[in-house]
């Protein structure tokens, strides 16, 4: 029996890139003015990695210098979301299932904080969390653990959802959990998660085949 939903916000609730011209626009230009140092043909694949990724599993993988890679976290910590926001029309196919639900998002607090506001969240889920990388060493796998534990749910009993297969999915997986990968645009395998879809009309069947075991 499914009795809790774990979700991630970023590309699983709404589309990153709709709103990322505008919050990314000083690290656009911050990228731009490194990018001798960066390498000018890997600014196309860092700046869609902003969509995806914290800063800091970016800077890590590009090697970027102490001193880019703070600036580069200043400027983020400190990014508020004010603007008009838009979840994916099939997001609302997920308010009607009468579990519990939580909100686990990574990233900068007032960024993501921001993004939940404004998407009115709130009113959505039990908990909303914010894992920021400055602020806790927890990868999502102990905040999962700990909503388990508070809760008194079994592994077993929590669906994780979420668009990553290295960080939600992998995180459900090394706890027993079921996954279900939203890959909207076709982009993974199947055996990277217990169950894909590219649309949330496609959970009702999937929980219904955990409730009638």
């Amino acid at each position: 029996m499914i009795k809790a939903f774990i979700l991630d916000l970023d590309n699983t609730i709404y589309p990153a890139p709709s709103i990322s011209h505008i919050v990314f626009k000083p690290i656009y230009q911050l990228l731009e003015e490194h990018q001798q140092e960066i390498g000018r043909n890997k600014l196309p694949e860092i700046k869609m990695q902003m969509n995806k990724k914290a800063w800091q599993k970016i800077a890590e993988e590009h090697g970027f210098n102490d001193e880019l890679t703070k600036k580069g976290a200043d400027i983020l910590r400190e990014t508020e979301v004010d603007i008009p926001m838009q979840a994916f029309s099939d997001y609302e196919l997920v308010k009607p299932f009468e579990v519990d639900k939580f909100l686990v998002t990574m990233g900068f607090t007032k960024m993501q904080e921001g993004k939940i506001k404004m998407l009115n969240l709130d009113q959505d889920f039990k908990e909303t969390s914010v894992n920021d990388p400055e602020k806790s060493e927890d990868t999502k796998k102990e905040v999962f653990e700990s909503i388990l534990k508070r809760h008194g749910y079994k592994p077993e009993e929590v669906l994780v959802i979420g668009d990553d297969p290295d960080s939600e999915i992998k995180a459900g997986k090394d706890l027993g959990s079921p996954t279900v990968l939203y890959d909207r645009q076709n982009e993974f395998k199947d055996e990277q998660a217990s169950h894909r879809i590219q649309n949330f009309s496609e959970l009702e069947a999937i929980v219904a085949q955990y409730n009638h075991q």
